[in-house]
């Protein structure tokens, strides 16, 4: 990170790897000179749009590209993994404007980037980059969806979010989710809900033990709310 003091994160070790959960919900490894970030859901206004007729305003693909161009800005990343679900579905990312692939083309312009494959976007995608299907690196495998047995696994999928009680009142936030054997990232993207780290799909995969890290302008870290 070019200023570790200029942006919030929670600093953390896991498989030997000292990573930093920043509180825009990405992950930066400055070993690497990486950047990961999850879920972007890129062009879902445009996939409820033509699948519901329902209107949503159209700003959200802008909104996460210029948050991620702030992080990559801070950071001076060398290197992006996208891992997966980057676009709504192949009709989104097809249906991007030219000044939304203009930015993505501008992002890409000076690093490796790896747009890993997601149950939204499992087919290659007209934007520069690598596809891949997952990424080893170090000790770390990053991929989509995590498995029952990953060690070292970074993985996103399942837009987790925890609660946390502050000032008599409950908070809930998108969340890291970090055990000895997986963290999973939260969705970086702008209109993508969450799943309660409370059910019973993370809790299946989770260790008891597992922590939260909630973003935000303080980024908080708190045993795993189950």
């Amino acid at each position: 990170m070019r200023d570790e003091q200029s942006m919030n994160h929670h600093a953390f070790t896991f498989s030997g790897a000292d990573l930093r959960a920043l509180g825009s919900g990405a992950l930066w490894w400055p070993d690497q000179a990486l950047l990961c970030v999850s879920d972007l859901h890129l062009g879902k206004s445009e996939r409820v749009a033509r699948r519901s007729g329902q209107s949503l305003p159209p700003y959200e693909t802008r909104d996460t590209l210029t948050r991620l161009a702030a992080d990559l800005e801070r950071t001076g990343a060398r290197a992006v993994i996208c891992l997966g679900d980057s676009f709504d579905d192949a009709g989104a990312a097809a249906s991007l404007p030219g000044e939304d692939r203009a930015a993505i083309a501008a992002l890409q312009a000076g690093r490796r980037w790896i747009w890993i494959a997601g149950n939204h976007d499992p087919a290659p995608v007209d934007f520069g980059g690598e596809q891949r299907g997952d990424v080893v690196l170090g000790p770390l495998i990053f991929r989509h969806i995590a498995t029952a047995d990953g060690t070292g696994e970074v993985s996103g999928h399942y837009h987790p979010k925890a609660d946390v009680q502050a000032r008599g009142r409950r908070i809930s936030r998108p969340a890291f989710l970090l055990d000895i054997n997986r963290l999973i990232l939260p969705a970086y993207g702008t209109y993508t809900g969450g799943l309660h780290s409370h059910s019973d799909a993370l809790r299946g995969l989770m260790a008891p033990s597992a922590i939260a890290i909630l973003t935000g302008p303080v980024p908080t870290c708190v045993p795993m709310p189950r």
